[in-house]
Parts: structure tokens; C-alpha cells; sequence
């Protein structure tokens, strides 16, 4: 059936502010599915809260709404625009999907006219109601774990006494494992089980018999309404059930499923979908299978709307779900529709990889200090990597490189767990650094069937991880000048990072490099191309290998590279990688429209990127997609491949600008503000001589490398003190102390985990009013300031989880004016060209500097939402010498004040201290709009504005 032209006008609702269980993937899904839809010539309205994301540029749809997910703002909304024909609510994950049940059962769609697209009622009622879901699965013959549904307590107990132990607990209606629980004994049931029905919005809980140690798979299904279903990826899971699909190491495809129970499982998940409602449009299937030969199958959950794992398996498989499924919500069939890579096939296939992706978490338990860090049913990771290879071993050493914490890859960099009983309880209790302890127990000598049955993961990666582990221990007999070149490839082919192999040798990473260029070991670059070459694919999307070197007739070697070059002027962005606190989606905003700023330059532009769940890794977003590791050694590669004018640093946060000075030391060109002006900020010693020559007051401050040091700079420099570690983002590591005892064991502890840092302690400004200002600053020294922002909490609360408002509520025109001039000395001084962003501490009326940050900072996506302005792609311009600040037209439009509001995650870990210091916790945020500051959403704010301050 092809469109239906009945529909003309479409309203997407967003999922909200970033938490855990529901990130960045849904912004992507969003983003796709508004330009799919507008390529229909429909017109898009959209409802989202979060002002971080793409989604929410005003580029983005006919209307944007910053409004909060309610069902007022939907009428508001629909009184606004009585045309919209349709709602489509499958890509705003959990939040969007309750707000259109909500919105159905108060009549708001049947009131307005507009009809649900994309999914109905009933296939989210069935899918979500655990006692519905399972009924259904009864009725066609799908097998399930032995389960019953519990509305009260006293069900939930007599249900524990008839399946006994273990058990899990599954709330209804909620998403990334909220509630849900694995209880072992007795005595943890009554805790988990209240725990569960508060939090389903019904009160109702599944409990079923734990399937410990089963295998865990997932498939990402579409259907069009002619009822053709497509499978779009098999994502296995290395880690066994019993740990949330958000929090397993995945990998695609599926690695160790027979034939047979694949083909079974394929027909389970079709029939599955068909049973649950007439829709069209994608759906996710999870399935365990029983770790023996019978590989019995059992049925998990169904989700019908794009799910955290589409973003994952349209990366995966250059498959773009969101898009397609959108296409389909219209009324159109897979057959009529184009495969979005090669443009020459159908989108009725199903992709071929001819490659291995695996997914890795990223955690950030640091931040929630006393946190229960054994992984289970709740998700607890804030954001992923994703790593393409060969092979599974490339792909995981991809993908470890990715996460940035510190380690080179699997091994090999003298930072593995050197203690068997440490060793035995990481693996016992699921922890975050699993992956790396896997390695550790294997290089210890525990034998693999003890690993297996301690973890229950397959042998067949347990075996992937010895192989890696004997390549390792091959090598270090060698030295540089000894080592074969088959050995140095096959290290290369399994994913080994330089700097692992230069460890194993005891020499440097740039020997090594060296060594690779003289015995012609290159990196090769290979298209994603969803059908593992058959047809040809118009997309550049690459990862990197190495290939051993094909001997043509006439004796001349070559290997095979699918990346070419072309003679265009080119520009390198930098992506931000994985999400994490600190490190958000807003980074991802920046590089987005660095990339778009970069192509009306005419440059010819190129993303390296490894995270999956954004818009920067979208395969038609930059000219050329390089799906890789933000890694010194890929980075510097492709580089020397593709030759471009410069590289973009200060739109990917602390990721890119790490990698600044190696840039700079390899005669790299820095676009936009040079890495001396970038590490003048940094250094806080030339910062504060650069701030005394402007005459512009800071905090009196002191640097310290140990603990006596430290000691002795208290006495001069009064409690209280700030103490916090040199180049860091999101407050990582800072603490405010009040007396020696305090200040010793938190300098120890920076030291213990950042050795050979510079600790920086500044005398704390206590009850002091903090604000920042973002500028745009040009070569020629032309300052635009596009935002200034108050506190609405004081200082020392990180500005990350602060209130904010915009513009500031109680800064008089003498303080305003030191924060203009101050903003322009220091944007000047630093020479900075494209954005900065300064923090001020006000204290009677005098303002001080704690920070300058020559780069696009967390808050340039709001102050762009709130004044409807391209901040971002006026300072790449900039950047590239394209234009002058002068050269436009600034018009900043607000109607009375934007508050930025942070987001917390805390229901994953009840147990954490909640109260709000120097390092930022927030996991997202939304915005917020009054008329006045008679709003009693700001009085509330501000009343409670010294209830969290945390020393």
C-alpha cells in the first residue's frame, strides 16, 4: 500500500531529559524520524523537554516545543495546530509511549481528531501489562519461564513460597529495569518486592523463576502494514541472563546459535509481533536459550516501538530503523522503499555483516559514591561504545579502546587485577570492569571451565580472550628489532593497540608505529555497507582493519581500501565518545553542527566517532563517517590517510581536547583556538599570572603533588578549600574540605586514582552567587557574548547541576558589566577563536574567576534553543577562518527567562548520597520557560536552592 495522503501533518513526541535507561538513542531515533517524515513533504511539530539534543533544533521540524511531556503541553499543542492528522509516539522511548496511553484515556486523540501511527494501544497494553503478555504467549504456543503476576504484597509472598528461589521481580510499565530485581534469598524478597510495585505507575509485578546463567539474545524486527517482516540484526549478549541488556557487553551478529534454533527463533519473534497488533513499524524481541545442547528457547519481552537497541542495530548494520519505520508509519511497504546505503536495492532485505560490532557499556560509578556496583536486572550505565572489526577480537579491543578510562585495550598495559580473590569476586558479583577481569583471570592461570562456571559465558568467547592472551605472551619473547612481521600483523588483525604491543616489548608506541610504516602494516578502511559487498554502496561509513597483502600475476603486493580520497579541502571533527556524567549529548549537539557549519564552508567533512546512540555517528551527517575509537592511534592514522587542513577540537568536550597536545607535538593544525591557548586555561599556574596582568580578581589558590604540600598550603590559604584535580571535566574528583584530617584523605585519594596530578586548591568563596558567560572570539580579537547565566543555587554546586536561568535574576549592571569585561579580556588574552566559556564567583559585589574554558561548553545547546540562534555554527565558522563575529547578524529572541534544570538518576542507587557538591552527578536536563519571576516554578526553585550543598 503506498503513502497515505490523509496524513499531512505529524506530531513526534521526544523522550525528555537524559536519565538512565532512556539516553541519547532516542534522540537519534527522533532526529531520523522528523527528517523522514519531512521528506515526505509532511509537515513535523514536535514536543520535547530536553534543549541538549538535535531533536530540538529549530531546523529540525516545522515547530519545535520545549515543553514539559505532559498532557497539558499535547492540548496546548493541538489547540495550536487543529491541522495535525497523526501522532506518532514510538520514538520517544518509555516516556512518549505512557504520555500517548495517558493522552488516549483522557479522549485528548479522539477530541483532536488524531489518530496514533507507528504502534496502537493495545500492542503497548499487551507488551507492557506483564499478565496480558503472558496470556498471550500461552495462546500461541510461545514458551516462557514459569511466571505469575502479583497486583499486592501478599500475592508477591505467596507467589515466592510456590516457585522458591531465585526469583525475579518485574515491574510493569517501565523502562531500563526500573524496580526490577534478582532475589537469591528469603530474607531480600519483602525489600525487592515493595521496591517493585512502587515502582510500576499500576502497582503490578511479574515474578518469575530466574533463568541463571541462560543465554540472552535479542532481534530488532520491522513490519510494513502488508505484514512483510524484516529481521534487522541478531544482537547476542556475552553476558548471561540475570544482567540488563543495557549493561551486557553485545555483540553482533549473534556468535554462538546454532542454525536451527536461529531459524526457530526468527519465527518465534515474527509471530510474536503479528499476535501482539495491526501496526507497522520496528519492535525489538528478547529470547533466552538454554546454555546445553537442546537450546530450548524462552520468550522474554517484546517492545513495539524503536528501542534502546535499534540506535545499536541501525549502527550495526547501516540499517537506519528510526527512518524507515517512520516511512512505514505513513502507510508505505518495505518494497517501495530505497535502502538508505546503496540506493539501488529495496528495503525489504535483510542486512548481511560481513564484520563483528560489539557494544560495551560505559559506567560512571564514581559519581555516586557507596553505590552498589554489581551489575543485575537494574540498568546502571549512562552511555556505550561501539567497535567494528574483522573479527570479535578486533571488535572488542575497539571497543575497550573506546571507553576512556584510562586503558589501552584487553591487557597488556599493566593495569590488570594482580589478586585471585579480587579477581574470583569481580567475576562472581557481575562488575563494570568485567571485560577486563575476564583477561586478568585468563593471564593468572585460572583455568577457562572455572571462569565459565563462575560467569556462565559461553566458551567460545572465553576462548577468543585466551587466544589473546597466548598472542600476548608470544610476543614479549621478542624485542622491537626481532619481532616477525606475521606475529606484529596477526597482534594488529586482533585489534592490539600500538601502545599494548610497545608494553609487551618494553619499548615506546612510536617505535612501533615506525616499525608498522617500514614493514607496510597500514590500516585499511571498510565500507558498512548492509550486504557485505554484493551491491555497491553510495554511503562513506568506515571502520578500520588490517589485511595481510594480496600477490597479484605480475608480483606487485597490495591490500584492499574502500576509503578514497578525494582532492576536496577537508576538515577533521573530533566526536566526544561515549556519554557519561559530565560528558553529555550537548558535545554531541556541538559536533553536529560544527560538521553542517564545516559542508556550507564548502570543506569536504569527516566525523570520527565510536559512539552509537548519536546523530554525529549518522551515516549521512558528515561527508565521511569514520566509525572509530577517539584514540590516538586511529585518529593519527586516518589523518595521514585523508591529509585534511585541520581538526576541530573544541566542540567534542575533554575527549578531543585531550588530544590536543599530540596534535600540536605531530605539526597537526589545530582549527580554531591553538593548544597553547587551550593549555594556558588548563594550567592553572600561567592562568592565574595571565589573570594578575588583566587585573582580573580569582579565588587566592595553591597547586600541590602531595599531601604534605597540600598541608602546608592551608595554613595561608584559610578553610574552606577546593580542592579538585587538573584537567578534568564534570568536577571529576572534586571535594569541598574544612579541615586538615579532610583535606589529607581526599588528596590521597585524587593521587591513589589520578597519579601525578597537580592538585589545585582554591580558598572556597563560601555563599558566593556563581554565573557563566559563553562567547563567540574571532583571530581579530571581536567578542560576541551569546549568553549569560545566574545560578539559582550558590556556589559550589557544580554548574552542570545547577538551576540556571537565562538571562541572570539578580546580578546588578555594576556586576553585569565586570562579567562583560572580564569575559572579553580573558577571550582576548587567550587568543581564543570560536567559543569560550568563563564561570564567575560574585561575593560583594566584586567578581572573581574560577574557570575559563576555551571550547563549546555544556551549556551553548541551551542559550541556542533559548535565543533561537546557530551559536554552534557561527563559531565554526569562525574557527575556519570563514568569517569574522562581526560578520553577523546577531537577534536574540526571549520572552521573559529559560531555566535550565537538571535531571538526576538516583532511583538506580537508593542507597547513594543525594546531596549536590563540586563533581556533577545530573544525568540530563531539561529547560523551562517563564514569563516573569513571579512563576511559582522559580519561587519553588529558589527556596530549596541551599537544601542539597554538599561539602
Amino acid at each position: 500500500m503506498p503513502k497515505d495522503t490523509t496524513i499531512k501533518s505529524v506530531l513526534i513526541i521526544g523522550s525528555g531529559p537524559i536519565v538512565i535507561g532512556q539516553a541519547c538513542e532516542f534522540d537519534y531515533a527522533g532526529s531520523q524520524s522528523a527528517r523522514s517524515l519531512r521528506e515526505e513533504g509532511i509537515e513535523v511539530i514536535l514536543i520535547n523537554s530536553n534543549p541538549a539534543t538535535i531533536m530540538t533544533d529549530p531546523s529540525m521540524a516545522d515547530h519545535v516545543y520545549l515543553k514539559p511531556l505532559t498532557t497539558k503541553s499535547i492540548i496546548e499543542i493541538l489547540k495550536a495546530h487543529p491541522q495535525i492528522d497523526a501522532v506518532l509516539p514510538t520514538m520517544g522511548g518509555q516516556t512518549a509511549l505512557n504520555l500517548a496511553i495517558e493522552a488516549d484515556e483522557k479522549g485528548i486523540w479522539n477530541d483532536f481528531g488524531v489518530r496514533l501511527i507507528g504502534v496502537d494501544i493495545n500492542a503497548i497494553n499487551i507488551t507492557e501489562d506483564r499478565e496480558q503478555f503472558k496470556n498471550l504467549l500461552n495462546k500461541i504456543g510461545i514458551p516462557q519461564a514459569p511466571a505469575k503476576t502479583a497486583n499486592s504484597f501478599l500475592q508477591g509472598k505467596e507467589i515466592a513460597q510456590e516457585f522458591g528461589f531465585p526469583l525475579v521481580i518485574r515491574p510493569s510499565f517501565t523502562l531500563g529495569g526500573t524496580g526490577a530485581a534478582i532475589v537469591y534469598k528469603k530474607e531480600d524478597f519483602d525489600g525487592a518486592l515493595t521496591y517493585g510495585l512502587e515502582a510500576s505507575p499500576i502497582h503490578e509485578v511479574l515474578i518469575d523463576k530466574a533463568l541463571m546463567g541462560w543465554k540472552e539474545y535479542e532481534l530488532e524486527l520491522l513490519r510494513d502494514s502488508n505484514d512483510n517482516v524484516v529481521i534487522i540484526c541478531t544482537i547476542e549478549n556475552m553476558d548471561p541472563m540475570g544482567i540488563h541488556t543495557g549493561d551486557s557487553i553485545t555483540v553482533a551478529p549473534a556468535m554462538t546459535l546454532s542454525d536451527t534454533t536461529f531459524q526457530k527463533m526468527r519465527d518465534m519473534a515474527i509471530l510474536m509481533m503479528r499476535s501482539i497488533g495491526n501496526f507497522a513499524g520496528g519492535c525489538n524481541v528478547q529470547f533466552a536459550v538454554s546454555p546445553d545442547d537442546k537450546e530450548d528457547i524462552v520468550a522474554i519481552e517484546i517492545n513495539p516501538r524503536v528501542s534502546r537497541s535499534s540506535a545499536l542495530a541501525s549502527k550495526a548494520t547501516g540499517y537506519p530503523i528510526a527512518k524507515i519505520a517512520s516511512k512505514l508509519a505513513l502507510g508505505y511497504n518495505l518494497d517501495e522503499l530505497q535502502n538508505q546505503i546503496t540506493k539501488s536495492t529495496s528495503a525489504l532485505f535483510e542486512p548481511t555483516l560481513d564484520y563483528v560490532i560489539v557494544k560495551i557499556p560505559r559506567w560512571n560509578f564514581d559519581k555516586f559514591e557507596g553505590s552498589d556496583r554489581t551489575l543485575g536486572l537494574q540498568m546502571k550505565s549512562v552511555g556505550e561504545v561501539m567497535g567494528i572489526g574483522r573479527s570479535f577480537q578486533e571488535a572488542l579491543h575497539k571497543a575497550t579502546q573506546s571507553l576512556e578510562i584510562k586503558r589501552n585495550g584487553l591487557g597488556a598495559d599493566g593495569k590488570g587485577y594482580k589478586n585471585y580473590e579480587q579477581i574470583i569476586e569481580k567475576l562472581t558479583f557481575a562488575s563494570w570492569d568485567r571485560v577486563f577481569v575476564i583477561y586478568d583471570a585468563i593471564a593468572m592461570g585460572i583455568p577457562l571451565s572455572r571462569i565459565h562456571e563462575i560467569t556462565k559465558i559461553d566458551m567460545w568467547f572465553l576462548k577468543q580472550y585466551e587466544e589473546l592472551f597466548h598472542l600476548e605472551r608470544e610476543i614479549s619473547n621478542y624485542k622491537i628489532d626481532t619481532l616477525p612481521r606475521e606475529l606484529l600483523l596477526e597482534a594488529k588483525q586482533k585489534g592490539y593497540g600500538d601502545r599494548q604491543i610497545a608494553h609487551m616489548m618494553g619499548c615506546l608506541e612510536s617505535q612501533v608505529h615506525k616499525l608498522r610504516d617500514e614493514q607496510n602494516i597500514k590500516r585499511v578502511y571498510k565500507l558498512v555497507d548492509t550486504c557485505a559487498a554484493e551491491f555497491k554502496a553510495v554511503t562513506p561509513y568506515f571502520y578500520s582493519t588490517f589485511e595481510a597483502e594480496i600477490e597479484k600475476a605480475d608480483g606487485t603486493k597490495y591490500v584492499h581500501n574502500e576509503s578514497i580520497v578525494t582532492d576536496k579541502k577537508k576538515v577533521v571533527v573530533l566526536g566526544s565518545g561515549p556519554n557519561r556524567i559530565g560528558q553529555g549529548i550537548e558535545f554531541d549537539y556541538s559536533c553536529v553542527h560544527g560538521v553542517l557549519a564545516a559542508k556550507e564552508c564548502g570543506y569536504e567533512t569527516i566525523m570520527i566517532n565510536c559512539n552509537p546512540e548519536t546523530v554525529s555517528t549518522d551515516f549521512d551527517t558528515a561527508d565521511k563517517l569514520y566509525f572509530e575509537p577517539v584514540f590516538w592511534e586511529h585518529i593519527y592514522d586516518i589523518i595521514q590517510h585523508e591529509k585534511p587542513e585541520g581538526v576541530i577540537v573544541q566542540l567534542g568536550g575533554q575527549t578531543a581536547l585531550k588530544l590536543a597536545e599530540k596534535l600540536a607535538k605531530y605539526g597537526i593544525k589545530i582549527l580554531g583556538t591553538s593548544f597553547d591557548a587551550l593549555d594556558l586555561a588548563e594550567d592553572r599556574g600561567r592562568f592565574s599570572d595571565l589573570l594578575t596582568e588583566l587585573n582580573i580578581p580569582f579565588p587566592k589558590f595553591g597547586i600541590a603533588e602531595s599531601a604534605e604540600e597540600a598541608s602546608k598550603l592551608a595554613d595561608s590559604l584559610d578553610f574552606p578549600l577546593l580542592v579538585r584535580p587538573s584537567y578534568v571535566l564534570g568536577g571529576q574528583g572534586m571535594k569541598i574540605v574544612i579541615n586538615k584530617q579532610e583535606l589529607e584523605e581526599h588528596v590521597i585519594d585524587l593521587l591513589k586514582s589520578i597519579p601525578g596530578n597537580k592538585l589545585l586548591l582554591d580558598h572556597y568563596l563560601d555563599g558566593a552567587i556563581e554565573a557563566e558567560a559563553d562567547a563567540i572570539c574571532d583571530a581579530d580579537g571581536n567578542v560576541y557574548i551569546i549568553g549569560i547565566m545566574e545560578h539559582i543555587e550558590p556556589c559550589g554546586v557544580h554548574s552542570g547541576d545547577s538551576n540556571a536561568t537565562l538571562p541572570p535574576f539578580n546580578l546588578g549592571e555594576f556586576v553585569m558589566q565586570q562579567i562583560k569585561d572580564h569575559t572579553k579580556k580573558i577571550a582576548t588574552a587567550l587568543k581564543t577563536v570560536g567559543l569560550i566559556n568563563i564561570q564567575f564567583a560574585i561575593k560583594d559585589d566584586t567578581v572573581y574567576i574560577i574557570e575559563a574554558n576555551p571550547r563549546a561548553s555544556r551549556t551553548v545547546p541551551f542559550i541556542a534553543k533559548a535565543y533561537g540562534e546557530p551559536y554552534v555554527n557561527y563559531a565554526t565558522k569562525v574557527m575556519l577562518g570563514h568569517n569574522k563575529v562581526t560578520d553577523f547578524d546577531f537577534n536574540p529572541q526571549l520572552k521573559g527567562y529559560a531555566i535550565k534544570q537538571p535531571v538526576f538518576s538516583f532511583s538506580k542507587f537508593p542507597n547513594v548520597n543525594k546531596a549536590l557538591g563540586p563533581e556533577m552527578k545530573s544525568t540530563g536536563e531539561s529547560i523551562l520557560f517563564i514569563d516573569d519571576l513571579k512563576d511559582d516554578q522559580f519561587y519553588d526553585l529558589y527556596a530549596r536552592r541551599k537544601m542539597y550543598l554538599t561539602k
